[in-house]
């Protein structure tokens, strides 16, 4: 076996040249074609501008001690049904069809389709304030990204204008609507307030007199009436007694009277019994008319009549002497004792029915109270919801009035957003930056795979590390004109291949960016602006 002396061990670093010298064009096409791809992206991806501006949350400008609003959303509720009712698919139909929006997406893709990646290219952006108002929001910026600078300013704007409007007219809507909800409720209130009112005055006019308040004043009235009845009894029994005297002494006077069982005088002559019963209407009149009353003045010319008929009256036998005036005067004075009981007993029956009348009203006051009290609750009840509901609709009104007139709460743009000067996105240096790694990364690893996919030996380290033979010597690679002439050629055919190989990934990056292949547009773009 032969000895000599063996090559050193290589180092890490000349093996790793060794290998890319080996695979150099391996790694110089892995190279090539993701850099190739990212300079046409770098080169032919359109320019996308990005224009916003901010819209401030004011707040209500008339202090809430004088005017309380009725609008009860959150600014960031309002703000997210707004975002809704503003990006619906309508009003960005309108917005692309105004500004041309998206001509090549149009004319590829169905509307449905436009208008989601308009929502996607909108950003709304809130801002709160924590420390002032507790997270609530102070403002929200409105962004829009598209391709032409002064299009996407004018979308920007059009948008935040959107905002404005839309919310003072969610803010008009919801105050006229609590408007006019208690509107309606104070209609009906009212109505039935109304309702209640007519039946406690019908109550009250239904039962006059039996009402609680009127309880004293009964009890005082039937006290009176109790007095006058005793007074009444006391002067008819009086009245009684001097008629009974009067008739006595009538009776011993002339002995042609006589008391009857009814307790009245039946004289024997017709006409003194006419004059007598004449007296006693007189008497009767006399008790409520004057002298002049009609009725009065004709009894007394009758009674004149009659007693002048009886003195003259023939047939009849006159004394000599005038009649005794003693007997006329009893008779007068029974006829007007007679009248005076009369009146006395009319004036006892009204008296007793007046008695009557108010002594039911005392009666029926407990459960008149019990029946006005139900009524007066229900009453009360009504007319302190009617206050309450009344108080809160001109409350409701002037909140109306306060939106109407845009004091309340309301978005403000700070600055109207302005075409930008130059594109957001994409960033061609960062773009390369990105192209050049990702390549140099990729063409490492191809090298890798291919050097340890490939089973051929190319050093005596490596032979021996697959064999315990010993090695006798090393004979080196004897190159003739033959294999230079091919390998020129192979080289020549290799860069032909990679011209046409970046020529193709060129134009591959360049159908991808301007949208010819929509798919592969779409992912770019989205990558790019996500980046």
């Amino acid at each position: 076996m032969l000895t000599g002396t063996q090559p050193a061990e290589a180092s890490d670093l000349s093996r790793a040249l060794e290998i890319a010298r080996r695979r150099w064009r391996v790694g110089v096409a892995a190279l090539l074609v993701p850099l190739s791809a990212a300079v046409g992206l770098a080169l032919f991806l359109p320019r996308v501008y990005r224009a916003s501006t901010v819209v401030l949350v004011d707040r209500q400008q008339v202090p809430e001690t004088f005017v309380r609003s009725t609008v009860t959303s959150a600014p960031e509720t309002r703000l997210q049904s707004i975002g809704q009712e503003v990006l619906k698919r309508g009003r960005l139909e309108e917005l692309i069809e105004r500004f041309g929006l998206y001509p090549e997406l149009r004319a590829s893709r169905p509307m449905e389709a436009v208008t989601d990646q308009m929502r996607r290219d909108i950003q709304i952006e809130r801002v709160a304030d924590p420390v002032v108002r507790g997270g609530a929001i102070v403002s929200f910026t409105v962004s829009y990204t598209g391709r032409d600078p002064n299009t996407v300013a004018e979308v920007v704007n059009t948008l935040a204008s959107s905002y404005l409007a839309e919310n003072s007219r969610v803010r008009e809507a919801e105050a006229s609507g609590t408007a006019g909800f208690l509107r309606k409720e104070l209609g009906e209130v009212k109505g039935r307030l109304e309702d209640q009112e007519s039946r406690v005055s019908a109550f009250k006019r239904r039962y006059i007199g039996e009402n609680p308040k009127n309880m004293d004043a009964n009890l005082a009235v039937l006290e009176r009436l109790t007095a006058q009845l005793r007074l009444n009894s006391e002067n008819q029994n009086r009245a009684l007694e001097r008629r009974e005297t009067l008739a006595r002494q009538l009776a011993g006077s002339e002995g042609t009277l006589t008391v009857a069982a009814a307790g009245g005088l039946e004289p024997a002559d017709p006409s003194a019994v006419r004059l007598a019963r004449l007296h006693q209407e007189l008497a009767e009149l006399q008790t409520r008319f004057s002298d002049k009353y009609p009725d009065v003045v004709r009894l007394k010319s009758e009674i004149a009549a009659l007693e002048t008929q009886m003195r003259t009256r023939p047939g009849t036998t006159q004394p000599d002497a005038a009649p005794n005036p003693f007997v006329f005067k009893l008779r007068q004075v029974i006829v007007e004792t007679e009248a005076e009981i009369a009146a006395l007993r009319s004036e006892e029956r009204r008296l007793r029915e007046d008695f009557a009348t108010y002594q039911r009203r005392v009666e029926n006051t407990p459960l008149r109270e019990q029946e006005f009290q139900e009524l007066s609750r229900d009453y009360e009840t009504t007319s302190e919801l009617y206050r309450t509901l009344l108080k809160r609709y001109e409350e409701a009104q002037l909140a109306e009035t306060l939106e109407q007139r845009q004091k309340g709460e309301q978005f403000r743009i700070l600055e109207a957003a302005i075409p930008p000067s130059a594109p957001w996105a994409p960033n061609p240096l960062r773009l390369l930056l990105v192209g050049g790694v990702l390549s140099m990364a990729l063409a490492v690893g191809v090298v890798l795979l291919a050097e340890w996919l490939d089973g051929s030996l190319h050093d005596v380290n490596e032979l021996r590390r697959v064999t315990n033979a010993p090695v006798v010597g090393r004979i080196p690679r004897l190159v003739g004109d033959g294999d230079a002439a091919r390998e020129r050629w192979r080289g020549m055919a290799w860069a032909g291949a990679m011209v046409v190989m970046v020529a193709l990934t060129t134009a591959a990056a360049y159908a991808t960016a301007r949208g010819h292949v929509p798919i592969f547009s779409n992912m770019a773009h989205s990558l790019l602006l996500r980046s």
